[in-house]
């Protein structure tokens, strides 16, 4: 049986090079060593078909260069587009995202945090399906964690990416109210073991103060869900219920993601109504399918690369154990209005 081949050591390129092995490993992390020995080392590094060996780095340092990313719910669209932007915003640093999804549920989420935890990750990054869960604290008090879009209310967190949400929910009502809107349907992904959230309490103060009349119902953020849940509120049915006719229906629907948006607009076809004159219909994260739609989706624009660059970069400062000026973040809403929205079409 043919053996394996050798791995080749720190000790063999240091050996070529005349170099010590601390030396070496130096110049191979661009550290503390001239420009001219660093090109040396990596060139006989090159030619002796030197790789670090990930586990002994992991056993000599105490870190593995992963980072685990843990998505509320990947059937959100931008969500997974958020992912994939933390993983190249860690990759560029020389570290490795390990991306598992909740799937929006809030047992899932913390086993999967434990996992990672246990997993030995340098550090954690969550976009919380229930930030208020007890289970959060030990998580980290164990690794350092950023969270994104809510604070983590029970636990000490390394740095926070947090969305104006009370900003962003009060411009949007605001400007429906100014289209003319009175009755206004919000489907938000928040689930009913995760009740009170932030956005949800915004909302209902909200539409006191504009003197709106807002239904805040649970909806899927997958296709098909979110498109079943838009066709029982436009027949005034969200429960499966509720008579139909019995009360006017919705003039406008506020999507707390513009993947529930999609939902809506694939149930307005279905009925025969024409987005932006029947119905208006507002997401809420700016999506690039939401630029193509007919018409485009008026939503709104939280600074999606902005936000992957500052998670990344506080838990690389958290890992690192570097000082940071600021652990907290505000996203800023910016409303991207579009075609889908405008004065009330049918009473």
């Amino acid at each position: 049986m043919a053996r394996p081949n050798k791995r080749t050591t720190l000790r063999e390129v240091a050996e070529a090079t005349g170099l010590s092995t601390a030396a070496v490993s130096y110049a191979l992390r661009g550290k503390h060593v001239s420009k001219e020995t660093e090109e040396r080392v990596r060139r006989a590094a090159a030619e002796l078909g030197y790789e670090a060996d990930p586990i002994a780095r992991a056993l000599a340092s105490g870190r593995t260069s992963t980072v685990g990313v843990l998505a509320g719910d990947l059937q959100d669209l931008w969500q997974q587009q958020l992912m994939a932007a933390i993983g190249r915003e860690l990759l560029a640093g020389d570290r490795y995202a390990l991306i598992l999804d909740a799937g929006g549920d809030p047992e899932r989420e913390l086993a999967l945090a434990k996992q990672l935890r246990d997993q030995r990750v340098d550090g954690l990054l969550v976009s919380p399906v229930d930030p208020s869960a007890e289970g959060w604290s030990k998580i980290a008090d164990a690794v350092p964690v950023v969270s994104i879009g809510d604070a983590l209310s029970r636990a000490r967190t390394a740095g926070e990416v947090l969305f104006d949400n009370r900003a962003g929910i009060d411009a949007v009502l605001d400007y429906l109210r100014g289209l003319g809107h009175r009755r206004v349907t919000v489907l938000t992904p928040t689930g009913p073991s995760t009740p009170d959230r932030p956005a949800d309490v915004y909302v209902r103060e909200a539409a006191d103060r504009l003197g709106i009349e807002a239904e805040v119902l649970p909806c899927p953020q997958e296709l098909d869900a979110a498109t079943a849940m838009a066709r029982r509120v436009l027949a005034n049915s969200p429960d499966g219920r509720r008579p139909a006719g019995a009360f006017a229906p919705p003039t406008a629907v506020f999507c707390f993601s513009d993947s529930i948006a999609y939902g809506v607009y694939a149930a307005a076809a279905e009925a025969s109504l024409t987005v932006g004159r029947d119905l208006s219909v507002v997401g809420f994260d700016d999506h690039p399918v939401s630029r193509v739609l007919t018409p485009p989706l008026t939503t709104v624009d939280w600074g999606l690369a902005e936000i992957a660059k500052e998670a990344a970069r506080l838990a690389v400062a958290a890992i690192e154990g570097r000082r940071v000026r600021r652990k907290r973040i505000l996203c800023a809403p910016r409303l991207s209005e579009r075609g889908s929205a405008a004065e009330p079409g049918r009473g």
